[in-house]
């Protein structure tokens, strides 16, 4: 087990939509109070995508970015921010010419995808390994591209976590670790339950973690409604925790949770019922070496 437990915080995600929850944080306010609210229940990183305010649909725009991280750093020096730069991979084919990118498409270039990161300088930013089918569509990373974040990642002295979906994904993971293009030890967030990934079951999050690294710190998770018993497993097996409307609009079965805040206090309730002890955010710099 690990002696002090991470409980990461994604508070909003790119896939949840208003119409799975109306209260989905969507503006930098909303979206930098429900970082804090998770920090005050226990969290010590707060995993951010940010939305266009009007519409709440996703966006990369560096303003609201930079908007985001000033609130929450006007309230809470302490808190770790991680970065997404998922965004930015996803494919569509057209229907006349699977050729030709189709409504939905969002790919451009890894340069792009990591400019929020190079400007604002956080502690974490997710580097994502898959390329996998996502519905009716495809998350495109291909080995050139997640070597161009990796390297840019690297110059600004952003630790990257390694977000890691299937078996595949861990291999060319270690094959970057291998070769020097990422520093060890490795920060790895093992995804369960997206669609053609791996399942959220106790033995797919059981073989993942064995895949790591011996020296990796690796967090695991689950989606929907197995959010809270993925998050349960991950500490069983060693991991750190991670939950938050990213992953989960429930806080119970039919109920809608309140906010981040609500659901990072199930998660910490749950971990220190079972004996765990949950890290501030220096105790997680110092697990995390993000100081060193």
């Amino acid at each position: 087990m690990q002696p002090k437990v991470i409980i990461t915080c994604a508070v909003t995600g790119n896939l949840t939509t208003r119409e799975h929850h109306p209260g989905l944080p969507a503006s930098p306010e909303e979206i930098a109070q429900a970082c804090l609210d998770a920090a005050d229940a226990g969290a010590a990183i707060a995993h951010i995508h940010v939305r266009d305010p009007e519409t709440a649909e996703p966006s990369m725009d560096l303003a609201l970015y930079e908007e985001t991280v000033r609130l929450i750093r006007a309230k809470n020096s302490a808190l770790i921010l991680n970065l997404t730069t998922g965004p930015g991979g996803r494919y569509v084919p057209s229907e006349d010419d699977p050729a030709r990118a189709g409504p939905g498409t969002t790919l451009m270039a890894p340069e792009k995808r990591v400019e929020h990161v190079l400007k604002l300088k956080p502690e974490i930013c997710t580097l994502d390994f898959n390329t996998m089918n996502s519905g009716g569509q495809v998350v495109i990373n291909t080995p050139r591209n997640v070597g161009v974040m990796a390297e840019l990642m690297r110059d600004a002295e952003v630790k990257p976590e390694l977000e890691l979906f299937d078996s595949g994904d861990i291999v060319m993971a270690r094959d970057f670790l291998k070769a020097g293009r990422i520093d060890s030890p490795a920060m790895c967030s093992i995804v369960t339950g997206v669609k053609y990934g791996f399942p959220s079951t106790p033995d797919a999050l059981a073989f993942a973690a064995r895949m790591l690294p011996t020296d990796a710190q690796w967090t695991g998770f689950g989606i929907g409604r197995m959010a809270f018993p993925m998050l349960v497993q991950s500490w069983l097996l060693g991991g750190h925790v991670r939950i938050g409307m990213e992953d989960t609009s429930y806080i119970a079965r039919g109920q809608l949770t309140a906010g981040n805040g609500e659901l990072t206090e199930r998660a910490r309730d749950l971990i220190e019922k079972l004996g765990g002890v949950i890290a501030s955010p220096e105790e997680a710099r110092a697990i995390l070496r993000l100081d060193a």
